[in-house]
């Protein structure tokens, strides 16, 4: 028998809501010299491996069955199911954290038999708990979330992130943000992919672009805009963004346009 998934989405968004808390007791006393290179770019602090292992431990109480992504690597991937997976990035915006720039967010979402069937975004400084459930809709801290009805790319907001680690498509990109630059409203990097596809989610921009992604950053995101009642595709096609390592997120009205945008410059 199947879990009742919107329970499971309230508990999940509850342990989200503690866990945050201790990320942001952490916050006011970080000593960056204790953070740790992944890569050159790519950071990672004892409060990312504390906040997975709290993750984890907490999710194994909800879904005992269940196995794991991670970020961090504190389950192994030989915990992986056919059944149930948890998708887990502990703390999306590591960069931010470290700086003490205040956006970045826990991301969690639930995997079964390879469709998103529960996420949680839970933005950490602001509060704010993103929640959805396949079939039973997005909302945040329990208020009902749509995505807007802005029809054309001229009108809209759009979000993006910056590469930081493989810069082989560089200028592609630096052309692409051009274009977006000069065809909206404007453009902006918050630096947690989690919280731009929340955002998108919410009304808060019409559409999304990054690539060289992980399925930890978007899992829950990219439920969140569906059930949102936005579309979620790769840039080019609509191909699996989940584990394809790119993403385009919009209100769905304005889709076309990004993709068509993205197609003038972007060489595969």
């Amino acid at each position: 028998m199947l879990p009742d998934f919107t329970e499971l989405s309230l508990n999940l968004a509850g342990l989200c809501r503690t866990t945050a808390q201790f990320i942001r007791q952490e916050a006011t006393r970080f000593d960056r010299s204790k953070v740790e290179h992944k890569g050159v770019h790519d950071l990672v602090s004892y409060v990312d491996q504390e906040t997975e292992r709290r993750l984890v431990a907490g999710l194994r109480q909800l879904l005992p069955a269940a196995g794991f992504i991670t970020e961090e690597g504190t389950v192994g991937p030989d915990s992986q199911t056919e059944e149930f997976t948890w998708i887990i990035d502990p703390l999306d915006g590591t960069t931010n954290f470290v700086h003490g720039l205040p956006v970045y967010s826990i991301s969690v979402a639930l995997l079964h038999r390879h469709e998103l069937v529960v996420g949680v975004v839970h933005e950490v400084n602001r509060d704010e708990s993103f929640r959805a459930v396949r079939g039973g809709g997005a909302f945040c801290n329990d208020e009902p979330l749509h995505v807007t009805d802005v029809p054309d790319l001229n009108s809209s907001l759009i979000a993006t992130g910056f590469p930081y680690k493989d810069f082989g498509k560089l200028a592609d990109y630096l052309q692409l943000l051009g274009a977006f630059m000069s065809r909206s409203h404007g453009v902006r990097r918050l630096g947690s992919a989690a919280v731009d596809l929340a955002y998108v989610a919410a009304g808060r921009c019409e559409a999304y672009f990054e690539f060289n992604l992980n399925s930890y950053d978007v899992a829950a995101g990219i439920l969140l805009v569906r059930e949102a009642g936005g579309q979620v595709t790769q840039f080019l096609e609509d191909g699996d963004p989940l584990f394809g390592r790119e993403v385009v997120a919009s209100n769905g009205r304005v889709h076309v346009e990004v993709q068509e945008t993205i197609r003038e410059f972007w060489r595969v």
